[in-house]
């Protein structure tokens, strides 16, 4: 079983892993557009965290973890289940780690999306200004820290993989 994080996933798996590999999906891109009612942000003020949006000829660069025991396994998705709760739609998607490969490097990788959907996901917040986007962020604090820390250790995970610019 393989998990992509493009997220906090990136710099806290919380689970026990086998194999970490820095990697890209296609035709997705990393928006703020997911509210945080239990982490970042509180119920009347949401924090902002990353979903992944459809993006065509985009790719999104994040960290994939492989999980082989079956124990390991259960542990795991029991966890991002509680975890990742917020997160509506799980998708199964290629994993790439050469921008010039044609071929995936891994097929099926496990990916948690927070879907547009307001019926199913009642924390989409959607796209905004980025004058509006970073003051959300600025402003907002819940039960993991501010929000502002979430955006500073994402950059800073970015840059780690070298997937940043």
């Amino acid at each position: 079983m393989w998990v992509f994080g493009y997220g906090s996933l990136i710099w806290k798996a919380g689970f026990h892993f086998d194999e970490r590999v820095v990697g890209f999906i296609k035709g997705y891109r990393r928006v703020f557009h997911q509210g945080s009612t239990d982490h970042r942000g509180t119920p009347k003020f949401p924090g902002r965290t990353v979903t992944l949006e459809p993006a065509e000829g985009e790719v999104c660069w994040g960290a994939a973890y492989k999980i082989t025991k079956k124990e390991d396994k259960e542990v795991a998705v029991t966890y991002l289940e509680v975890r990742e709760k917020q997160y509506d739609k799980k998708a199964y998607l290629d994993l790439f780690t050469d921008p010039m490969a044609t071929t995936p490097a891994v097929s099926g990788v496990m990916v948690y999306i927070a879907s547009a959907n307001k019926q199913l996901n009642s924390n989409y917040l959607g796209p905004a200004s980025l004058e509006d986007i970073a003051k959300q962020i600025i402003q907002a604090e819940g039960p993991s820290g501010p929000n502002r820390d979430y955006l500073f250790q994402l950059e800073k995970a970015l840059l780690e993989l070298g997937t940043f610019p």
